[in-house]
């Protein structure tokens, strides 16, 4: 059975929370200030009457006109708390969404977030859903009151001489029809509008975050012509779809709130034949100018719900996105931390990557994977991490399969270093806390003396309080190593996983941190992914990896001794350190 697809209002009230109240009393709110502002188009029609009828009391008119400032007072102070109600209300709403995001991301699989640029999601986060506050704030209270003005008043003419109040929908009908031949002609545009707004946003991510690298290889004329061609492309775009638009949006904002294109001929003509007052023509002609600019704001907000409408789809795409499949709470306790991988299978985009891996990484073990770039090391890394979730086949974790732990939980017992690390734009002291929050300055300075960047962290300006900057930019690649490894052990977790995790580290660096993880992994779970294999020698176990299959079990001893892999990536490795240029 298919699954009912969920409202733009059902979603708005969810992320709204504890103050989706507010919408409603901000619509309450918006509709008594349209019944305070309908009143001084009665007391206006009045005095006319009264002035037609030969009143010359200026007192009478005094009143009505103190009357009239009242009631405007009113609708302005309604106003002002409908619409700081609606405010509350929609700030909650774009915390809620961006809240809800971040958490579905760490939810989903990671392949299932890599699929979108990082720019994509970005602009979805941060400039997609801000630019919804104004849309949201106002179109609840505003629409609804501006909408319902008009009916109330069309109502009332009504009432007057209904030939009348059919008068005022002539101009409507020809706007109507104009609305049409709009939406018609726009048909896609926005859609496409923007596609290209998210291209040009992903390359300007892009542009920006390897101008490094196109400053050092001269590429500076193509890159950035890719960026220019995707800001035409995107100009273009809106350009053709206001072309398109331009002369039914012009007709439909034109004739839309033309009211007196059918009142004044129409009314004439009534006053002409004796069937209808001067006064009651006069009174539908105030009442009918009223009827103008509550329209004309209505419809004004056309393009912003169609705007938060693609919004809020793109939003909702990645929340109704499949989570992991675990539990909410622990029912299955671990039986210690062995790690073991049954015929485990794996695709990344359709394509298979794993085919049938099964390994045994015991408590307290050092397990070393190792294979060709491409031979699928480090997707056995993260299905362990539980970043994705295996196709076929099982994982254990102390003899529980760990779909059936609750993620969080299994979190919290693996310390991951990936080859690609990140550090946050705060000081080096709370990036390193981040591995487990309430740890002493002490435990900090501990972690970073124990893999050996607590020396070049005191020769930083302002030491453990130097910032690191956006994704650690102030340190080098080998410094943000080793302040991410000093994380992972300040984690204290019983299993650590290294992904590359000594890639740009010098050899002088490279011992100490090797050392470093041989002192204070004693007992824990090791799990080592690189290509210098010397730094795997004294593994308990080399797991060898190619093209998704194991190919090769041992120690470094035994698996020297067989015809392999291994033992070409050994001689390879020792050819490659003679090698001179001449």
């Amino acid at each position: 059975m298919k699954t009912k697809k969920r409202g733009l209002l059902s979603w708005v009230l969810e992320f709204a929370g504890r103050k989706r109240g507010y919408f409603g009393g901000s619509v309450v709110l918006a509709i008594f200030g349209v019944a305070a502002s309908f009143v001084p188009y009665l007391i206006i029609a009045r005095i006319v009457e009264q002035l037609l009828a030969g009143n010359r009391e200026w007192q009478f008119y005094l009143t009505q006109v103190l009357l009239m400032a009242l009631f405007w007072l009113i609708r302005m102070t309604l106003h002002s708390f409908s619409t700081s109600l609606s405010h509350a209300a929609t700030f909650t709403v774009l915390g809620g969404i961006r809240k809800q995001l971040c958490e579905k991301l760490s939810k989903i699989p990671l392949g299932s977030v890599l699929d979108d640029n990082s720019g994509s999601y970005k602009n979805i986060i941060v400039e997609r859903v801000d630019s919804m506050e104004t849309t949201l704030a106002h179109i609840i209270p505003e629409f609804t009151a501006n909408l319902l003005l008009p009916v109330v008043m069309f109502i009332y003419i009504m009432t007057i001489d209904w030939r009348l109040g059919l008068a005022n929908l002539v101009g409507a009908g020809i706007g109507l029809v104009f609305m049409v031949l709009m939406f018609i002609k726009s048909r896609g545009g926005y859609e496409l509008s923007v596609e290209k707004t998210k291209k040009l946003n992903d390359t300007a991510v892009e542009y920006i975050n390897g101008i490094e690298v196109i400053k050092a290889f001269g590429k500076t004329g193509t890159s950035y012509q890719k960026f220019v061609t995707a800001a035409r492309e995107g100009a273009d775009v809106f350009i053709n779809w206001m072309r398109r638009c331009i002369w039914p949006q012009s007709g439909m904002m034109a004739f839309l709130p033309a009211t007196f294109l059918g009142v004044l001929p129409i009314g004439l003509l009534l006053v002409n034949s004796g069937s209808l007052s001067a006064g009651g023509f006069i009174t539908c002609i105030i009442l009918s100018a009223g009827l103008i600019t509550p329209l004309v704001v209505a419809f004004s907000y056309t393009d912003d719900i169609l705007k938060m409408k693609t919004i809020f789809g793109e939003v909702t795409e990645i929340l109704e996105r499949k989570d992991m499949e675990r539990p909410t709470e622990l029912t299955k306790q671990p039986q210690g931390c062995d790690i073991c991988l049954k015929d485990v299978k794996f695709s990344y985009k359709e394509k298979e990557v794993l085919h049938g891996i099964n390994m045994e990484i015991k408590q307290g073990e050092f397990a070393a994977i190792v294979g060709p770039s491409g031979s699928g090391k480090s997707t056995v890394a993260r299905l362990i991490d539980s970043l994705w979730d295996v196709d076929s086949g099982a994982i254990t974790y102390g003899g529980v399969n760990i779909k059936e732990l609750p993620l969080d939980w299994y979190m919290g017992q693996i310390s991951y270093v990936a080859q690609d690390n990140y550090l946050f734009d705060l000081s080096i002291k709370e990036n390193i806390r981040l591995g487990r929050a309430g740890a002493t300055d002490e435990e900090v300075i501990n972690a970073a003396k124990a893999t050996g960047c607590h020396e070049f962290i005191l020769g930083l300006e302002n030491g453990y309080d130097t910032i690191a900057g956006g994704a650690g930019g102030h340190l080098s690649g080998g410094e943000r190593q080793r302040i991410c490894i000093a994380r992972a052990m300040l984690k204290n977790a019983p299993v650590v996983i290294l992904d590359e995790a000594t890639a740009y580290t010098d050899p002088e660096n490279e011992r100490e941190l090797t050392e470093a993880i041989e002192n204070l992994t004693k007992h824990k779970t090791i799990i080592m992914i690189a290509h210098r294999l010397k730094t795997v020698r004294n593994a308990d176990q080399i797991i060898v990896v190619d093209k998704g299959r194991i190919v090769q079990k041992g120690r470094h001893k035994e698996l020297m001794a067989q015809d392999g892999i291994y033992k070409n990536f050994i001689s390879g490795r020792k050819q490659a350190v003679s090698w001179k240029l001449a």
